[in-house]
C-alpha cells in the first residue's frame, strides 16, 4: 500500500510529505550524532546545490562535538530536511541534556516530523515493521526499529533484511559494517561517530557515497555493530 494512503490519524501530524519533481538531485545521509566536519566534507564532495536536497535520517545529535553546528546547519537550509532520531527523543523526553542547546533548538526538534516521503519511498530513522499497516506504528517503533524477534535487541530476523516490498524505506540507528541496500531498504549509519563512515545515498544515481576518514568521539563495541546480510547479486 502507498505511504500517503497507508498513514492514521496517529501519525499524520508526524508526517511530511516532498515533492521530488522540485530537486535536481536528492541526497539521504547516514547518522551523524554532532560530527559537523565530516557532513561539511561529504556534502562538498557531493557538490550539493541549492536546487539539490539533502534529507537526514535523524540523530543529528549527541555523542559527537558538535551537535549545536549540525542542528543550526539543517534548520538554517531551505533544501536540508531531516527526521527525528530517537537521540533527538531523548532531549524532548528530558532523558538526556545539551547544554549547548536552547529553546529555540529544543522546539525545532519538537517539529521535526517522523516520516518524510516522496514517490514510493519513505525515510524514518528506526524502520518499518512490514508485517503491520504503518498506521499501526507508535512514533517509539518508528525511531527505534531493528529486531523483528520477540525479544528484540540484536536478535535476528531485522525488518531491513526481512522487508518484501515497498514502500522502500531509508533508515539509520542501527549502526551497519556496510552500507545496506535492497529493493526495499538502504542502511545508512556505518558509524560515523564510532570512526567508521559516513554514507550518503544519491537518489539519482542509485549509488552510495562514503567519507571514511573521521574522528572517533565515542568507542563502540563489536557486537553492536551489524554485518548485515546482503542480498545475492543477480
Amino acid at each position: 500500500m502507498s505511504i500517503t494512503t497507508d498513514l492514521g490519524d496517529q501519525l499524520d501530524d508526524h508526517h511530511q510529505r516532498i515533492d521530488a519533481d522540485q530537486w535536481n538531485d536528492i541526497y539521504i545521509v547516514g547518522d551523524v550524532h554532532g560530527c559537523f566536519s565530516p557532513v561539511a566534507r561529504l556534502l562538498d564532495e557531493l557538490s550539493v546545490g541549492q536546487q539539490d536536497l539533502v534529507v537526514f535520517v535523524g540523530d543529528l545529535v549527541r555523542k559527537g562535538p558538535d551537535s549545536r553546528e549540525v542542528l543550526e546547519f539543517v534548520m538554517n537550509r531551505p533544501n536540508v530536511r531531516t527526521v527525528r532520531g530517537n537521540n533527538e527523543q531523548k532531549l524532548l523526553r528530558g532523558d538526556a541534556d545539551l547544554p549547548e542547546l536552547d529553546h529555540e533548538h529544543l522546539s525545532y526538534i519538537e517539529s521535526l516530523p517522523v516520516v518524510l516521503s516522496w514517490d514510493d519511498v519513505a525515510v524514518v530513522h528506526g524502520g518499518i515493521n512490514h508485517r503491520k499497516p504503518l498506521s499501526e506504528h507508535t512514533v517509539t517503533e518508528l525511531l527505534n526499529m531493528r529486531s523483528l524477534a520477540e525479544e528484540g535487541g540484536y536478535n535476528r530476523p531485522y525488518w531491513f533484511e526481512t522487508r518484501p516490498r515497498g514502500p522502500r524505506v531509508f533508515f539509520g540507528h542501527t549502526v551497519l559494517s556496510e552500507p545496506f541496500e535492497t529493493p526495499w531498504a538502504v542502511g545508512l549509519d556505518t558509524g560515523c561517530v564510532h570512526g567508521r563512515e559516513l554514507t550518503a545515498y544519491d537518489y539519482r544515481a542509485s549509488k552510495f557515497v562514503t567519507l571514511s576518514d573521521v574522528t572517533t568521539h565515542q568507542q563502540r563495541s563489536s557486537d553492536s555493530i551489524v554485518t548485515p546480510k546482503q542480498p545475492a547479486k543477480q
